[in-house]
């Protein structure tokens, strides 16, 4: 049958499962939403396309599907170009649909024309654009392919206003198989020396990423950690795949990790690291990082092996298989560990955590932010998908809200973008929509992003927002305070809005609370309320988040306070 480039474009999304979308119009794209118009696709009006991109990038971390944004020419779609970014460090599998002039006009600087193609080359996966309506359907499946199998990231699709009006004959295309390329699986003789090398082991430790998440690894990391009696330590992307009301659990580790996973990570004598990539934040100063360790990397993708950190055993493969492999051979080798063998090894990681717990000095006068987190966790029973903007806010959730499932932690980590984690809620909501959603954010970054207020209101979408406000740049400052003698530059953020009027004004609920005795029932209040909300807490202006590692210092010199100024 005869189609239109733009009916092409809606029967194509619907054969992807595709069921919502989050975009904003233009001049190019009107073929496009008159036939939106018509299909029973949902589309969200977002009100910035930054928003779009992040909104989409939340619901793909919180589904496991793939994200949709659908924006328009020039500006519409370089305003894409930081969540693209975010979404391609982060490896999360989005497709990001831009419109563009038509073909003749491609390159003669006309009316809102932007190369998306070229600026956006570095951080994508992948990038189409369309110059033929006949190539329409298949592109749009190879993008679809591209973003989510091996290592996932975003793609981008440029579609050119002559193309979505243009007629051609369409048939559905046949499915394409789950996998883009055989990743190579370890040789059976590696294998064999990954279970030799648990068995010699005496300080053994798991380092899992963000890769275990999206591989859906979690369940096989568990196995595997509970039947070698091996503690477990995440990175920041990883934070869920392993329960952090498990014995084993240790925490996060890196900058701004606990003392006893960081003491761990420095003394274990095999580190098998699953699923991440072994960055700055985590590692610290390079030569002294594991340094006592074998170590053993699995990844999805060749090229994060070695790249990093040296490693003795490298095996590509996704996650999910080579687990599956490693519990496997567990199970016929019939292998077992008793407490006694790892008695030395755990009582040094207990005295490790009973010296220097994961604490802070709480106050009857001051709202402390890891007092907020803590309540916010006790009456959501870390039942909730949390998100977080990136900064303090981003830092103390990770270190205060124990995470015990998968894909219930929305954090921009590779990219550090203020601004993600209030629209990356909204995305989370919308693909659970009976499910509470936080948005934990700070007074900088909630800014970044709040026109998206209107969003929520709009579409009854019922995110809570908790601002754990500080009146300042909160992370930065204290890098000021700590390295810049107090030198507070540009980093004074008082003059803000009223966050509870501002709520008003958009049409939702805003409350705050601004001494320790009200937070729980602000909280409480705000959580129950069946729309969106937001709360304003005015915490501690000058709260540090400890412990730190001085950058670039090895990960075993920690301040565990104010004594790093000195």
């Amino acid at each position: 049958m005869k189609l239109k480039g733009s009916q092409i474009f809606i029967k194509a999304l619907e054969q992807e499962g595709i069921d919502t979308i989050f975009g904003y119009p233009g001049g190019v794209l009107l073929d496009i939403y008159d036939e939106l118009h018509r299909s029973n696709l949902k589309h969200i009006l977002v009100r910035h396309e930054q928003g779009a991109v992040h909104a989409a990038d939340g619901y793909a971390r919180a589904s496991g599907k793939v994200g949709v944004t659908l924006v328009t020419s020039g500006p519409g779609a370089t305003n894409t170009v930081t969540g693209i970014a975010n979404a391609h460090l982060d490896s999360i599998p989005i497709v990001v649909f831009t419109g563009q002039v038509p073909t003749p006009l491609i390159g003669t600087d006309a009316f809102q024309e932007a190369d998306i193609i070229g600026i956006t080359r570095p951080c994508t996966k992948h990038n189409f654009q369309v110059r033929r309506v006949e190539e329409l359907a298949k592109i749009i499946q190879e993008a679809f392919y591209i973003a989510r199998s091996g290592r996932p990231g975003p793609v981008l699709v440029d579609l050119p206003k002559d193309v979505m009006a243009s007629m051609t004959d369409y048939e559905p295309l046949p499915p394409r198989a789950k996998e883009l390329n055989s990743v190579p699986k370890p040789a059976s003789k590696k294998a064999f020396y990954v279970l030799d090398l648990i068995n010699e082991a005496k300080r053994p430790l798991l380092l899992t990423g963000g890769g275990v998440i999206l591989g859906k690894a979690s369940e096989e990391l568990r196995e595997m950690a509970r039947r070698t009696k091996i503690p477990v330590t995440s990175t920041l992307m990883g934070l869920g795949a392993f329960p952090a009301k498990d014995p084993l659990w240790m925490g996060m580790p890196g900058m701004h990790g606990t003392y006893y996973a960081n003491m761990a990570l420095s003394h274990c004598d095999l580190l098998i690291a699953i699923g991440c990539r072994f960055d700055d934040r985590v590692t610290g100063k390079l030569d002294t990082f594991a340094s006592k360790a074998k170590i053993v990397h699995v990844d999805v993708d060749a090229s994060s092996i070695n790249k990093n950190v040296m490693v003795d055993v490298p095996i590509v493969q996704d996650c999910k298989t080579a687990l599956q492999s490693f519990n496997k051979l567990l199970m016929e080798q019939d292998f077992s560990v008793t407490d006694e063998q790892r008695k030395a090894w755990f009582d040094q990681i207990a005295e490790w955590r009973t010296n220097v717990p994961l604490t802070y000095c709480n106050s009857d006068e001051i709202i402390k932010p890891q007092f907020v987190i803590e309540t916010l966790y006790k009456l959501t029973k870390g039942q909730a998908i949390i998100a977080t903007e990136v900064g303090q806010n981003q830092m103390w959730t990770a270190q205060f809200y124990p995470f015990d499932e998968p894909n219930t932690f929305l954090s921009s980590g590779g990219l550090g973008t203020m601004g993600y984690g209030f629209p990356a809620a909204i995305g989370a909501q919308l693909a659970f929509p009976d499910k509470l959603v936080v948005d934990i954010a700070g007074d900088g970054s909630i800014q970044m992003n709040i026109q998206e207020l209107a969003t929520a209101v709009q579409y009854k979408i019922p995110v809570k927002i908790a601002i754990l406000n500080n009146g300042f740049l909160g992370m930065v400052r204290q890098w000021q305070e700590l390295f810049y003698e107090k030198r507070y530059s540009h980093t004074d953020m008082s003059f803000a809005p009223d966050f509870v009027k501002l709520a008003e004004a958009y049409g939702l609920l805003g409350l705050r609370a601004e001494k320790p005795g009200e937070v729980e029932a602000i909280l409480r209040k705000g959580l129950e309320h069946p729309g969106p909300v937001v709360m304003d807490f005015k915490v501690a202006r000058e709260e540090c988040v400890y412990p730190m590692v001085r950058p670039g210092g090895p990960i075993h010199e920690m301040a565990l306070g104010r004594e790093m100024a000195n």
